[in-house]
């Protein structure tokens, strides 16, 4: 009986770390204005809402990834499943949760245009540096 304690509370503990990691990497993409040509392709006007993560990941396995953000950008995706599976079950039932996973879902999607942005910027490097030789 202990152990099954010691295991759920050892659960609830990774998951509050996992939970604060990740606000910790979109709160850093909130300061990250998208350009141009993310906001044309995607069709996102200043923001992401919720429902444009599943297009912007599509668009993102299009671009080359670069090895520093495909861990965070994993991690905020299981997060995203995460809200989406609390909207569909919990969230319903409360108006105040739903608002917040709506957020936290807008959240999730700001990120990947962040990194979506990033690989764009990459992908043009990498063709500038190839034109020069």
């Amino acid at each position: 009986m202990m152990a099954a304690f010691i295991f759920v509370v050892s659960l609830a503990t990774l998951l509050m770390f996992f939970v604060s990691y990740c606000r910790s990497l979109m709160a850093s993409s909130l300061r990250h204005t998208l350009s141009k040509e993310v906001r044309d392709v995607t069709g996102i006007p200043a923001s992401a809402s919720g429902r444009d993560f599943a297009k912007i990941m599509q668009l993102l396995q299009l671009c080359p990834e670069r090895p520093d953000d495909r861990t965070d950008l994993h991690s905020v995706e299981i997060y995203y499943g995460i809200l989406g599976l609390l909207e569909k079950t919990i969230a319903r039932f409360m108006p105040a949760l739903h608002l917040w996973t709506e957020q936290e879902r807008a959240g999730c999607a700001n990120f990947a245009a962040v990194i979506l942005d990033r690989r764009i910027a990459f992908s043009r490097e990498i063709l500038a540096q190839q034109g020069e030789f």
